[in-house]
């Protein structure tokens, strides 16, 4: 079966929120329309960046509805359907088929610990139950377990797992994955930093956090590779890097909120247990937008 291959800026979308906490539908909306616009290939909503831990399963359903039908079919969208428990993920897996989306992004389980075998059982089982693409997102950093190569040799074999979204920063890994996966298997870079150099060993495209706020900028280092300008490229993420570095100051998705609120595209609000920017951090933020040109 033929499923979308993902290439380009994916941006990992924030999920706006009104100062009480609500969602703020009304800023997702034109969220999504601005995005489309400025060049994003396509949309993932409800991953970490979407704070998919602290909204409820009716609120993570909305996002989801919400964002497939203000894309209408413009650009794909990648819906999160991670946990920790299983059954759980096969919940939101299938809600995200349901509602259109043309993949489902799923996390390695975070606090259990699963062996690799583990790993392997889940995965599948999440497979097995839906027909569109599943993504594995592999994120050491916050879910302390990490697919090992073979493990995903082993998951690559099924059908339906058909990519990567990779937040390790290891740059071998691009490399080891194609040589252990004898299929085309969709890689993405979940790094912001390593954009270039991901695409440089092979890989697709960055599911990114800084495109929520420069999402043209973010389109066009992508868009200078594949027209093979290198130097524009490299010249682009020379420009981007202090803003990559900026919003990871503090827990994402926090920055990149308040960044967000000074560019009049939605809230700065988090859900605890995140808390608002220092006063320091804010300085770092705003200082990188005016670096970048996005704010005068």
């Amino acid at each position: 079966m033929s499923h979308t291959r993902f290439t380009g800026s994916v941006t990992a979308l924030i999920t706006p929120m009104n100062q009480d906490g609500s969602l703020d539908f009304p800023s997702l909306e034109k969220l999504v329309d601005w995005q489309i616009k400025e060049g994003t290939s396509a949309l993932c909503a409800m991953g970490t960046t979407g704070e998919s831990p602290t909204l409820s399963h009716d609120e993570h359903h909305a996002v989801v509805e919400r964002t497939i039908k203000i894309a209408g079919g413009r650009v794909p969208v990648i819906a999160g359907a991670g946990s920790n428990s299983t059954a759980e993920a096969i919940d939101l897996a299938r809600h995200a088929e349901k509602a259109g989306a043309s993949a489902a992004l799923v996390v390695t389980p975070y606090y259990n610990k699963p062996t690799q075998e583990g790993l392997y059982r889940h995965f599948t089982a999440i497979a097995d139950a839906i027909s569109i693409p599943v993504i594995l997102y592999n994120i050491p950093g916050r879910s302390v377990v990490e697919i090992s190569v073979e493990t995903f040799a082993r998951l690559a074999k099924h059908g339906n797992i058909t990519g990567v979204k990779d937040a390790t920063a290891n740059l071998l890994r691009p490399l080891q994955l194609r040589r252990a996966i004898d299929k085309p298997f969709n890689q993405l870079s979940g790094e912001d930093g390593t954009a270039v150099a991901f695409l440089a060993a092979g890989g697709d495209g960055c599911i990114s956090v800084t495109s929520n706020i420069a999402p043209a900028l973010c389109a066009a280092v992508q868009k200078a590779w594949q027209y093979n300008k290198t130097d524009e490229a490299i010249a682009l993420q020379d420009k981007l890097l202090p803003l990559h570095d900026a919003l990871f100051c503090e827990s994402n998705p926090a920055p990149v909120k308040y960044a967000a609120s000074l560019l009049g595209l939605a809230g700065e609000t988090t859900r605890l247990p995140l808390a608002p920017l220092t006063e320091t951090s804010r300085q770092k933020v705003k200082q990188a937008l005016m670096d970048t040109g996005l704010l005068s």
